[in-house]
């Protein structure tokens, strides 16, 4: 698949779902990943920092496997390698990772996401080619402590400014996402509110309802 047709997908495609093992609440990332496709969520990250490149690169296949099987879009943290040798649809980019403009060199042909925490460095990301921004944290989060929250209002003062596709993340849940759709966004993205959840499947549609309704 070229790069527009990723674009439109992720256009398309609404619930943005990160899988991490250590929020899946004991049950494995192919677990919860194949709950997570039986709800038709369009977008999946794998996100997994701390596991060796051979072991990380074989669950990114049987990742990409399953997505591909579901149409959902497969995106890959951090590593832009891992995402060009498993396959996938995309690589998510941390403010210290690769710079946007290198791995579009690197993978033209795959969509590259950017985390931002404020204007400058989501304007720095759309020039540099990035197909997508994520802004957070909107709310606190466990999984990163220690980073001040946005606030819902942040997603009202910074996305007037893009004119390339845009996520949230940090601490969204069934009891908060009324609030960030309200105003505009169309990708929220979650981990634990659906990877920690008793019923991956009825929560992660409950949230697609909210996004979608």
């Amino acid at each position: 698949m070229d790069l527009a047709r990723r674009l439109a997908a992720f256009e398309r495609a609404d619930l943005y779902v990160v899988i991490t093992e250590a929020f899946c609440a004991g049950r494995t990332a192919l677990t919860v990943l194949d709950q997570v496709l039986a709800a038709g969520v369009g977008i999946v990250q794998l996100r997994e920092k701390d596991l060796a490149d051979r072991d990380l690169y074989e669950l990114a296949q049987e990742f990409r496997r399953r997505t591909e099987a579901a149409r959902s879009l497969l995106i890959i943290d951090d590593r832009v390698d891992i995402a060009l040798a498993a396959g996938a649809d995309g690589v998510h980019l941390g403010q210290t990772d690769l710079p946007v403009a290198a791995a579009r060199r690197i993978a033209p042909d795959l969509i590259v996401g950017a985390s931002s925490h404020g204007l400058e460095e989501e304007l720095a990301a759309q020039a540099a080619g990035a197909g997508y921004v994520n802004i957070g944290p909107i709310f606190s989060t466990a999984t990163k402590p220690a980073a001040i929250p946005l606030g819902v209002e942040a997603i009202t003062r910074l996305t007037p400014h893009l004119t390339i596709p845009w996520s949230t993340m940090g601490g969204i849940n069934q009891g908060n996402i009324a609030q960030v759709v309200a105003r505009g966004a169309r990708h929220p993205a979650v981990m634990s509110a659906v990877t920690a959840a008793a019923d991956v499947t009825a929560a992660a549609w409950t949230l697609r309802k909210a996004i979608i309704s």
